[in-house]
Formats: structure tokens, C-alpha cells, sequence
């Protein structure tokens, strides 16, 4: 320690009061974690402390708070999700994980809680709409020294550590590709998109890549509407309703985010289950069920539980700056035939 530099010199250089450098010096809380990298660059840059000197971070100590938020409503995937993060967090020594379901669909909602975070927790989790206020959330978050991961869906442009999600354009011209070898046989294919909303850009990416695949491989099939549905069982099966109202040829139904139950109610109370092709996304209990009753013919899943560990295992490193190798999730296709255990 220089003895010539004062602690007040420190508040100087830093831009803060004394009592706040007293405090950070001591390691006490009540200082933001940006702040504190700024007192200690201060600090050490004027010579007042040395590597040696510094005090254990929270972190570094093996403390952790995690926070993840995702979408609330009826979507089974994002419970499961939840489900899996809070099991998995229970065996990690030193970590205090918290999930919020909060409002998926209000942009504004989702910024407002990401701005209350700042400079409270060491990472944060999100499934969030690609949206100017969520983006700017977000830089104002990590610029307060938290770490941020997207799952599901990305949102680019922005100081993200990774995304943890499936390929989602993939998974769409993987859905393209089911639909046009099912309905090889029928030269007037006739299909629909349903999607809980095209902010998310997960869904969009998706509706993308299944529009360019039946368009370069299955240029016969017809899409003749796509619906937002909020994700939400009910809306999907007034939806529905109306689509086959509109439309008493369908052929086949591609649904990129949740609400399958309500479609598939909508085609079951018409007697239309197994003869209107319906491809979604995710091996959840109730898409089990639709599965085996044939009402849904196939799901392109990504595993919840191996979501869960990747985001906790890539912010608990990047709290504790260590390195972490991040693994991708795969795509799998599951049919009743290969319903998985979990």
C-alpha cells in the first residue's frame, strides 16, 4: 500500500464518496458490483491497495445469486424449464438461484425487472422478445458487471455470454421436412403456421427456415395462413377453430412455439386427428399424450434438462471467471414410438 495516496484520493479517482470506497475496501455490501470495479481500479491504479490486498469477492467466495426469467402463462415447456433449473441449482454449493415467471408478451414488463437487477446479482437468465427496451435492459444490466444468457430464443446485438438454446432456424426446416415427406402423397397440400409471437425471434427464425425449405424442396405445398397465438391453449384452439373453418382442406398444421393442446383439441373435436398432419416443438407430458392418442404426429424437442445445467454451469463460471466449454443442444425428433423416459 502507497501510504502517501489517502483513501479520500481513491474517492476522488473513482468518483465516489469515501464512505462508498470504505466500503468496498472492506468488502460490505451495499455497493453496486460496477461501482466496486471501478473503486478497485482506482484504488490499485493509485497504488492505495495491491493484488494481494484485495478482498474476496462474493463470488469468488463461492457465493452466487442467478436470477432467470421466463415467460409465465400455460406454455408446459417454460414450468418444465423452471422445474429443472430449480432441481439442478439445489446440488451447487455457494448458489442462490431464483426464477420469476413474469410476462412474456410486454417488453416493457421484462426491461423494467431487468433494470431493478442492476447491480444486484452476479448473472441473469432470460427468454425474452428481440426488442429495443429488453435490448437496452440488457446492456444497462451487464454494464453493472452481471453476466446475461438467453435461452431458447436469442436476442443479438447485445453484451450477452452465450445463448443456450437449439438452432432454430434448423429446427424449422427440420418441421419443413417432416411436413413435406408426410404429405409426399398429396399433390393440393394445403398447411398452416401457428406461433406464439414472431417478436420472439426464435419463432421467426423458425417460420424462416420452414418457409425456405417447402419452398426449395416442396414448392406444391401451400401455406395458406400463420396465426399468433400467444402461446396459450385457449387462444390456439379459437384459433384453430377459425382456421379450419376457413380452410376444410388442411392438410397439415406446423405450430413453432406452445399452445399444441388447443390445436390439437380444435382438430380432435372435429374427428380431424390423423388426418390433419400437426408437427410442435417439445416432449412435454401433454404433447406425450397427444402423441400416443395420434393427434400430434411428431415434436422436435430440446432438452429442458440439459438447458438448465448449460446456463447455470456457463454464468456460475463466468461469476467466478473461470472458463467454461459450452455445450450445444441437439435437435431430436420425437415420434410415439420414441417417447423419451424424462
Amino acid at each position: 500500500m502507497n501510504s502517501r495516496v489517502t483513501l479520500q484520493d481513491v474517492a476522488r479517482e473513482a468518483g465516489v464518496s469515501s464512505a462508498t470506497v470504505d466500503r468496498v475496501l472492506n468488502n460490505r455490501e451495499g455497493v453496486r458490483r460496477r461501482t466496486r470495479e471501478i473503486v478497485m481500479t482506482a484504488a490499485q491504479r493509485l497504488g492505495y491497495v495491491s493484488t494481494v490486498d484485495l478482498p474476496v469477492s462474493s463470488a469468488a467466495a463461492g457465493t452466487i445469486d442467478l436470477v432467470f426469467l421466463l415467460p409465465a402463462g400455460t406454455n408446459a415447456f417454460m414450468h418444465v424449464l423452471r422445474q429443472q433449473l430449480e432441481i439442478q441449482a439445489v446440488g451447487r454449493e455457494g448458489i442462490r438461484v431464483r426464477v420469476e415467471m413474469i410476462e412474456g408478451f410486454s417488453p416493457p414488463t421484462l426491461a423494467a425487472r431487468l433494470n431493478e437487477l442492476r447491480g444486484q446479482v452476479h448473472g441473469v437468465g432470460i427468454v425474452a422478445q428481440d426488442h429495443p427496451l429488453v435490448r437496452e435492459a440488457i446492456r444497462g444490466l451487464v454494464a453493472e458487471g452481471a453476466h446475461l444468457v438467453t435461452l431458447a430464443s436469442d436476442i443479438q446485438s447485445v453484451p450477452r455470454l452465450a445463448y443456450v438454446g437449439i438452432d432454430n432456424r434448423q429446427a424449422g426446416r427440420l418441421a419443413g421436412l417432416l411436413m413435406g415427406r408426410f404429405l409426399a402423397h398429396d399433390p393440393t397440400a394445403q398447411v398452416a403456421l401457428f406461433a406464439g409471437s414472431l417478436s420472439y425471434r426464435g419463432h421467426e427464425e423458425r417460420e424462416m427456415g420452414f418457409r425456405h425449405i417447402l419452398a426449395e424442396e416442396f414448392p406444391r405445398i401451400q401455406i395458406v395462413e400463420l396465426r399468433e397465438i400467444l402461446d396459450d391453449r385457449a387462444k390456439a384452439f379459437a384459433e384453430a377453430e377459425q382456421l379450419l373453418n376457413r380452410h376444410p382442406k388442411l392438410s397439415g398444421i406446423y405450430n413453432v412455439g406452445a399452445g399444441t393442446h388447443g390445436i390439437a383439441q380444435a382438430l380432435k373435436s372435429r374427428s380431424l386427428e390423423r388426418k390433419v398432419l400437426l408437427i410442435g416443438h417439445e416432449a412435454t407430458e401433454d404433447n406425450k399424450r397427444l402423441l400416443l392418442e395420434g393427434a400430434l404426429d411428431a415434436v422436435i424437442d430440446q432438452n429442458p434438462r440439459v438447458e438448465a445445467r448449460e446456463a447455470l454451469n456457463l454464468l456460475t463460471a463466468a461469476a467466478r471467471g473461470q472458463p467454461y466449454d459450452f455445450v450445444p443442444l441437439r435437435l431430436q425428433v420425437i415420434f410415439r414410438e420414441n417417447l423419451p423416459v424424462e
